[in-house]
């Protein structure tokens, strides 16, 4: 398991520690990105249209085997 360990201030260069934090701000810009688009469901509207333009298609199809006649439907008799 990856661990994060204590840095001294020493360790790092002042370059070194802004190239870091430059990272760190783009991680976040991306993160930030990545929940603005899953909170708004973006990733799941083309699969939406294609759901909803199969099942008007198939309401097509099943209206155009069922000719002039509309729907029979039979009941069971109870007991």
């Amino acid at each position: 398991m990856p661990r994060i360990l204590a840095v001294k201030d020493t360790d790092l260069g002042d370059r070194q520690l802004d190239a870091l934090l430059e990272r760190l701000d783009r991680l976040r810009e991306e993160l930030a990105t990545l929940n603005r688009r899953l909170d708004a469901g973006e990733h799941l509207a083309p699969i939406v249209r294609e759901l909803a333009t199969l099942n008007d298609s198939l309401q097509a199809l099943a209206y155009a085997a069922l000719g002039q006649q509309g729907p029979q439907v039979r009941r069971r008799r109870a007991g």
